[in-house]
């Protein structure tokens, strides 16, 4: 038994009776009930499903109304509350996702450039090459030639832990594994990795969205 963002999902052996897997998931009722229960709660869409004003938005770990309003500049403002959208062609949702998409990413690579190379600088002494991704699987990764890449979809976790995103993956630079010395990089990069790292997964819905 499976139970994700998009439901419960059971596998069974060809051998294996419909009564068989009735009673099984009769027996374990409550648990599916209670896992289905959080996982509904931790849902969370990285773009509006419907683009009109007033829709959420996820903006470093703050839910924004969307702000749509007719103007020649194309322009996208984030504020306390708001993520304002100017863009001439307000009406046309294909137009206003394009746009707000690749702002996000631009969003994306501005915030966390600087991060990687805070973090690279103080383990490795350079800049490793370093690239978004759009993974449903992972936030990041590092692979044995030195190079990073970061989902695009950090910019919407809070600050804090698309820190620890980074320093995760900086550390790889070092130990491409995950050792005891490994974790020790991560903590001297990112003090207090642990929590961080548990609160990570209340976010991992957002991979799948």
């Amino acid at each position: 038994m499976e139970i994700g963002l998009s439901g419960l999902i059971v596998r069974a052996s060809r051998r294996v009776g419909v009564r068989e897997i009735e009673g099984a998931l009769a027996e374990r009722a409550a648990w599916i009930v209670r896992t289905l229960a959080a996982w509904r709660a931790r849902r969370r869409d990285v773009l509006p499903r419907e683009w009109k004003s007033g829709a959420p938005i996820l903006f470093q770990g703050t839910e924004l109304a969307l702000e749509l309003r007719a103007a020649r500049v194309q322009q996208v403002v984030a504020d306390l509350f708001h993520l304002t959208v100017r863009h001439p062609a307000i009406h046309d949702p294909s137009e206003v996702a394009a746009f707000v998409g690749a702002w996000l990413k631009a969003e994306a690579q501005r915030l966390l450039a600087p991060r990687v190379a805070a973090f690279a600088l103080r383990v490795v002494g350079e800049l490793p090459p370093t690239r978004l991704s759009d993974a449903r699987s992972e936030w990041g990764s590092c692979n044995h030639k030195g190079e990073i890449r970061l989902n695009w979809r950090l910019i919407q976790l809070p600050p804090h832990l698309a820190d620890y995103v980074v320093a995760h993956e900086v550390a790889h630079l070092v130990e491409l594994n995950h050792s005891p010395r490994f974790w020790a990089i991560v903590e001297s990069l990112f003090p207090g990795h642990a929590a961080a790292r548990r609160a990570l997964g209340d976010w991992t819905a957002l991979l799948e969205a």
